[in-house]
């Protein structure tokens, strides 16, 4: 190990050799994941010779992304770096010399994945991430005398099964647990914390800076304020894009998305189609020339126009239509909201008074209490076709824009 450890990571270390289980949580770049790999390594090194090892996450690309490629990083492990060996899109690694299985979690079948086999070892990454029923029968896998289950995760609910099921009762269970804030790391930069805090707000800022589990309630975006966030008059647009919410007997909502010559994201326009309202459903092809004859009208072509995902027969008429640039939305619901909710309260995101179905849905974008008594972060799905659209245009162009926050005043 090359990189410097502070005090808190060497304690967890040495703590989590004597559990069962060991939790490392709390805020994004706090020092919890180099701690659980070099605790990886070390219980790697006196793992029982029978059962497997196996590396667990949301998906192969996590893990590869956030365990693999890390341990492969001659500037953190040093020597152990070598020993480290995985051809990216398989589904095994070799590591100091013993095969490790890598096993995504998406969704609850990938729980079957693990039955029948025994497991010594397992290490789970974004372990809030994973379904409970993975996690359970991980559990009942490690079945090997001195079999461990080491784990990280930022924090979520509160209401999270992993919160109550497991840190909660951390004194009943064979369990040791280590929370980690952002000051824990002390290799890390004002001017870099002070970025990376300038890209988390409201929900996000509490979980993923200060490493709080907290429950998503009342707003989801908290921050909007018509007085700031909405303007009558547009700069000159450089750039366009488009965020189409696809509905039949839902509306239909698109949102024009510009980039000001001013370096300010703009709601420039909107187009809504409510059959329920107009007593009349259309087609897809019908969508297909209302939507380019409303962008006629505003003159714009757009670079791209990202549609809801699930549209795919729309998808494919735009494209049969010659629609330029017509791509998937990035559909991540947590993220989108978080990318829109950052646009916002750091000033760059303006809306256009024009827009009155998005102006409408804004301020009653509510999080879901039966969701939260869940331990689940959902927006309730009434009354945010505009909302999706936006989140569809703002999530998919985040690369384009998110350097500008700094220049927000």
């Amino acid at each position: 190990m090359t990189a410097p450890l502070s005090g808190k990571q060497l304690d967890s270390i040495r703590e989590s050799a004597d559990a069962r289980i060991s939790v490392w949580h709390g805020s994004v770049r706090s020092g919890k994941t180099i701690a659980s790999l070099v605790a990886f390594l070390l219980a790697l090194r006196r793992a029982p010779a029978t059962g497997l090892i196996l590396v667990c996450g949301r998906s192969l690309q996590t893990i590869e992304r956030n365990i693999i490629e890390p341990l492969q990083d001659p500037g953190l492990f040093g020597e152990v770096a070598d020993e480290v060996r995985h051809t990216r899109g398989a589904t095994t690694a070799s590591i100091l010399g013993r095969t490790v299985h890598l096993i995504g979690a998406s969704d609850a079948r990938a729980e079957g994945r693990l039955r029948g086999l025994t497991a010594a070892l397992a290490l789970v990454d974004e372990a809030t991430l994973v379904p409970e029923a993975f996690w359970t029968q991980l559990l009942a896998r490690l079945s090997v005398p001195g079999a461990r289950l080491l784990a990280t995760t930022n924090p979520d609910s509160p209401r999270h099964w992993l919160r109550t099921g497991y840190l909660d009762r951390e004194r009943e269970l064979d369990l040791a647990s280590w929370h980690f804030r952002l000051d824990d790391n002390p290799s890390l930069s004002e001017a870099y914390v002070a970025a990376l805090s300038a890209e988390y707000v409201g929900l996000w800022r509490k979980r993923m800076i200060f490493g709080e589990w907290v429950v998503a309630e009342g707003a989801v975006y908290d921050m909007w304020d018509e007085q700031r966030h909405v303007v009558d008059e547009l700069p000159p647009m450089r750039r366009t894009w488009v965020g189409v919410d696809y509905g039949t007997s839902n509306p239909f909502a698109a949102v024009l998305l510009g980039l000001g010559d001013d370096d300010r994201l703009y709601v420039a326009g909107e187009w809504r189609h409510d059959s329920r309202a107009a007593h009349r459903q259309l087609t897809d092809a019908q969508y297909s020339a209302r939507l380019r004859g409303w962008l006629d009208e505003q003159q714009v072509v757009p670079e791209w126009t990202f549609v809801d995902p699930s549209a795919a027969s729309f998808v494919t008429q735009l494209w049969t239509d010659g629609h330029p640039g017509v791509a998937r939305a990035h559909n991540d619901v947590l993220d989108g909201i978080r990318s829109v909710a950052t646009a916002l309260d750091s000033g760059l995101l303006r809306v256009h008074r024009s827009c009155t179905g998005l102006l409408d849905e804004l301020p009653g974008y509510a999080w879901s209490e039966e969701a939260a008594e869940k331990g689940e972060d959902k927006p309730i799905k009434r009354d945010d076709h505009s909302c999706d659209a936006l989140r569809y245009a703002i999530h998919s162009t985040a690369h384009e824009w998110r350097h500008l926050i700094a220049q927000q005043p």
